[in-house]
């Protein structure tokens, strides 16, 4: 950060384990300026703002600094929100006080540009998410910090079964390492019977879930198991959406650019698919058959209900959260996109 710049930053894109490694040395960093902090997390699925500028601007008699993130920060749109925010920006240049900081956070590549505006040029990073080949490589490290080896085709193994980023990567091989003893070289037979056998929920397994071959109705029942699933496991209640849909959303988007690849019967070299993030074989397969299962033209609605659910959610709350997401798998699943006015028998 200059010396000018208000302690205010913004940290995009997909690739989640580097970005929370990196906020957590910035935390690390202000601890060892001040000797201690205050750290507070919020999400914008469900921003109470007036709660957020308490932390902001008040100072602790006992703690000299304060971290404050905001999670889901795509979510902030309101402009009370976002003025609300400029005016603590503005208070820097008065008392050039930067012994607490601001961490905007979202998973999507843009936030408002009315919010963007407010963070300095310096203090934005956007995280890409790490090609195949450096993610075999980060495997083998990890492993290999933690005491272990791991075959080639292991690697391979979970690098098809494993979306996304080092996060999730970190989360799912960290199961290894209490079903295995310290020194063991981890084989495809191992990946099979650990990750296989013990994979928790996720938007990503609700969105395969969406693709089996089933019928509507089953289709819907197996999503709906998935949701109770991750509303049982949400340590907030307000994390429930934000990780639904941001996670379908970003599932859509990769089918959307799918076919737009395709377009036209166009046929894509290997290049041009990695060069999308579509280097996996079992990723290639699993959007060439979303692909067949909607359309252009109900992806792009499905897309439009994704969002429609976030604002009524943003707009009631919590009460109503869980039958919301209901209806909004329901008109996915069932309507292809459609919205629908009541309830209809899934055929």
């Amino acid at each position: 950060m200059s010396a000018m710049s208000a302690p205010i930053y913004l940290y995009t894109g997909p690739e989640a384990g580097q970005k929370n490694e990196h906020i957590a040395a910035q935390k690390e960093e202000l601890k060892k300026k001040y000797g201690s902090s205050d750290d507070y997390t919020y999400y914008g699925t469900d921003l109470q703002m007036p709660e957020v500028l308490a932390q902001l601007m008040t100072d602790s008699l006992f703690i000299p600094a304060t971290s404050v993130v905001i999670r889901n920060a795509e979510f902030i749109k309101d402009k009370k929100d976002i003025d609300a925010i400029a005016s603590w920006v503005n208070s820097f240049e008065k008392n050039k006080k930067d012994s607490t900081i601001l961490i905007l956070v979202s998973d999507e590549l843009k936030v408002d540009s009315k919010l963007e505006k407010l963070v300095p040029p310096a203090n934005k990073k956007v995280f890409w998410e790490m090609f195949e080949d450096r993610k075999e490589q980060w495997l083998m490290d990890f492993f290999k910090k933690n005491g272990y080896s791991i075959q080639i085709d292991a690697v391979s193994l979970i690098l098809e079964m494993v979306q996304n980023n080092t996060e999730s990567l970190k989360n799912e091989c960290s199961r290894f390492f209490m079903c295995l003893p310290a020194g063991h070289c981890i084989t495809e037979t191992d990946v099979e019977q650990i990750l296989s056998h013990n994979r928790e929920e996720s938007a990503f397994s609700l969105f395969d879930a969406m693709l089996e071959d089933f019928n509507p109705q089953k289709k819907f029942e197996n999503c709906l198991s998935i949701l109770q699933k991750l509303k049982l496991s949400s340590s907030r209640e307000s994390e429930l959406s934000g990780t639904v849909i941001s996670g379908l959303s970003y599932c859509f988007r990769k089918v959307a650019l799918w076919q737009m690849l395709h377009q036209q019967n166009a046929k894509p070299s290997d290049q041009e698919l990695k060069a999308a993030g579509f280097s996996s074989k079992t990723f290639q397969k699993q959007y060439s058959k979303a692909a067949r299962v909607w359309t252009p033209g109900q992806v792009a609605a499905i897309e439009a209900v994704l969002a429609k659910t976030d604002v009524e959610i943003r707009s009631s709350g919590n009460v109503f959260q869980f039958t919301l997401l209901v209806l909004m798998i329901y008109e996915i699943v069932v309507k292809k996109g459609a919205y629908c006015a009541k309830y209809e028998t899934a055929l």
